[in-house]
């Protein structure tokens, strides 16, 4: 059967999401925000927002921002401005999947009354645990460049054992790195310890921290606060991988003179083109299971 799917917004990672899409057969492919891009897309149907029929669409796949407080969404490759407006969601069948990679509340409140069926791809264990290795390279990445000493031998502390943290951590210390990992359960602790890491309550951070290089958090709440932040070295580097704010106290760190980095979105920066294969994967899982191929 065939189906009708409109990618509307979108940054680097949506080129190869387009090009996996591409492969999918009977499948009718709308270009929306995508007008300053300099390669083209044999096959798939380049069209202004206006010109789109919402009413025939299987399925629309939004930036990974979804949008914001008045419904716009992310461009990168164009100057227009793209506003969904709860009017034009009421527009979509019942059946029509709405793919984003968060959802912020314009957006989930408008589905849900709605009562059409949005898909928040980063909130699926399959996508961040794939996620979490551009992640961790991208970390890497970071540190080398703004340390002046090797991660082999280095102290880091990993705040959080969640998809993200256990990968972190599993690849520093494959570099050699001297690795704790910083968790509140039981069972992340006994596991952390089984992995041959060093495990420490969540709640003794700042006993630890007088004894680190590497602080890198991955929980998104006020977990790295002044007391762990004051008995850090001179030389250490946090590095907080944790959604907007983040959760370190960045200002304290800032009056000590300790760098500290938010660095968001690092799949897409790192390796756009396996994050948009990893997204291009699990929406063609979805469309095939509801049986739109």
């Amino acid at each position: 059967m065939s189906q009708s799917i409109a990618v509307i917004g979108g940054d680097a990672r949506y080129l190869e999401l387009l090009r996996q899409l591409q492969t999918m057969t009977d499948t009718t492919i709308y270009l929306v925000g995508f007008d300053n891009l300099e390669q083209g897309f044999t096959g798939l149907r380049q069209t202004d927002f206006s010109d789109l029929i919402p009413e025939k669409l299987d399925a629309v796949i939004l930036p990974i921002t979804g949008t914001d407080d008045e419904g716009f969404v992310e461009a990168a490759f164009s100057d227009q401005k793209i506003q969904l407006t709860k009017e034009w969601f009421g527009t979509l069948n019942k059946s029509t999947l709405i793919f984003t990679g968060i959802s912020k509340d314009y957006l989930t409140n408008v589905t849900t009354d709605l009562n059409l069926t949005l898909i928040p791809l980063f909130d699926r264990d399959d996508v961040a645990i794939y996620n979490s290795i551009p992640t961790a390279e991208g970390t890497i990445m970071m540190v080398i460049e703004h340390t002046d000493y090797t991660i082999h031998s280095s102290r880091v502390i990993v705040v959080g054992f969640g998809r993200v943290g256990n990968t972190v951590a599993n690849k520093f210390s494959a570099l050699g790195a001297k690795v704790s990992v910083c968790a509140q359960s039981i069972k992340d602790l006994a596991r952390i310890t089984e992995m041959g890491l060093t495990s420490v309550p969540l709640d003794e951070l700042d006993k630890h921290t007088n004894d680190c290089d590497l602080l890198i958090n991955t929980i998104p709440a006020d977990v790295v606060q002044k007391d762990s932040i004051q008995q850090l070295p001179p030389h250490a580097l946090i590095i907080d991988l944790a959604s907007k704010p983040g959760g370190t106290d960045f200002d304290y760190a800032e009056q000590r003179g300790i760098k500290a980095i938010l660095a968001r979105s690092l799949p897409g920066i790192v390796a756009p083109k396996t994050s948009g294969k990893i997204l291009a994967d699990v929406i063609k899982q979805f469309l095939v299971k509801e049986g739109r191929r």
